[in-house]
């Protein structure tokens, strides 16, 4: 079996088996929370600008735990 050697990006360090693991669990929940919050976008009644602030709060959580797992080091 071949090795993968994934290249090097700017900025961002080596991950080793276990963070990328973490990294994909992250990327994963996010899909599942992106499916609720289009579910609660179809749906009538509800108070569709929390909906849009709970989506942005989600997306800026995931964002904070991929950067906690991958510690850029740029801005």
């Amino acid at each position: 079996m071949e090795t993968f050697t994934q290249p090097k990006i700017t900025g961002y360090r080596q991950l080793n088996e276990q963070e990328a693991a973490l990294m994909n669990e992250i990327k994963a929940k996010g899909v599942e929370l992106g499916a609720l919050v289009e579910q609660l976008r179809a749906t009538e009644g509800l108070d569709q600008r929390w909906v849009s602030i709970g989506a942005t709060d989600l997306q800026t959580g995931l964002m904070a735990l991929t950067r906690g797992v991958a510690q850029p080091t740029t801005f």
